[in-house]
């Protein structure tokens, strides 16, 4: 089941939910859920009330209540509920409302704060009607699964998650060994670059006339780089915001921002403009597989 469907749930059951870094969503105490039999009946006016916050922390009773639906560990469930409220952060940023299927709309003023706006229809039978998670939802959080479609027998169900924890556990172990690989040669790199700059500047004496050119370094622009590594455009801003965190997570500092209709990435450096050529390459090599460029401004 999807994370804004039980968030959803929760909020109808607890008449309240608080989401981190956005605010508090309080139901009406007047407000009384339609029956089961009415498919699509209509949320009253001002049934629905939100008071923005930026400081909002995360709401404890909604992720033991999507432990308790999922049976996932809280630090995963905190974790998928994390990832949903980031990709929202991340529409609200570029200007597009933060939908919440049937609750209504979050939108960012002009004031860079946070204004909801009422839905129309109030969806029932959420409760006993899990719905099937959808192929977009797997790109955007793409949470390995166990569950079968179709009964099996309690053995061949011990075999399959046997199995499946081999192979997470060579993923794992692959991915650890390229991880730290990737940054033994990136240190190597960077450890070269610097010993020859060193020897450089130990071996030149400049005059007296030019010590001030010579020792000032390239201002860096005014938002904070001299260059960027763009590696990847796409029109699609789940992939967009995945593959971001991915790069963070492995101590990446990536930007993103929109251009001609499409999410760019990008890695900035304040490394003078001469070596460009070299950062490009160095990252084309280990990381991007050939397909980053250099943009300036």
């Amino acid at each position: 089941m999807k994370i804004e469907q039980l968030l959803v749930q929760h909020f109808y059951n607890n008449r309240e939910v608080t989401l981190q870094g956005m605010g508090t969503f309080t139901l009406s105490p007047d407000f009384v859920a339609p029956k089961e039999n009415d498919k699509e009946a209509e949320i009253p006016d001002n049934a629905i009330s939100f008071e923005y916050n930026a400081r909002a922390v995360a709401d404890d009773t909604l992720i033991n209540y999507i432990v308790q639906q999922t049976r996932k560990m809280k630090s995963l469930a905190a974790a998928d509920l994390d990832s949903y409220l980031v990709l929202g952060k991340q529409f609200l940023n570029i200007g597009k409302p933060f939908k919440i299927e049937g609750m209504g709309l979050l939108i960012k003023n002009q004031q860079g704060e946070l204004e909801f706006i009422k839905g129309h229809s109030f969806h029932t039978k959420m409760e006993n009607t899990p719905a099937p998670v959808a192929a977009k939802e797997k790109s955007v959080n793409p949470d390995i699964s166990f569950a079968s479609e179709a009964k099996k027998t309690e053995g061949s169900n011990k075999k399959g998650l046997l199995i499946a924890g081999m192979i997470i556990g060579v993923l794992l172990i692959g991915a650890t060994a390229w991880y730290f690989l990737g940054r033994k040669n990136d240190t190597s790199i960077d450890n070269k670059t610097l010993a020859a700059a060193a020897d450089t500047s130990q071996n030149s004496t400049p005059k007296e006339d030019t010590v001030a050119l010579k020792t000032t370094p390239e201002a860096p622009a005014a938002d904070g780089f001299t260059f960027k590594v763009v590696f990847l455009q796409t029109a699609d801003s789940a992939a967009a915001v995945s593959r971001m965190n991915v790069l963070t997570a492995r101590k990446h500092k990536i930007i993103m921002y929109t251009k001609d209709s499409l999410y760019n990435l990008a890695e900035p450096f304040t490394l003078p403009l001469s070596d460009t050529a070299h950062i490009k390459d160095s990252l084309n090599r280990y990381y991007y597989s050939g397909k980053a460029f250099i943009q300036l401004k």
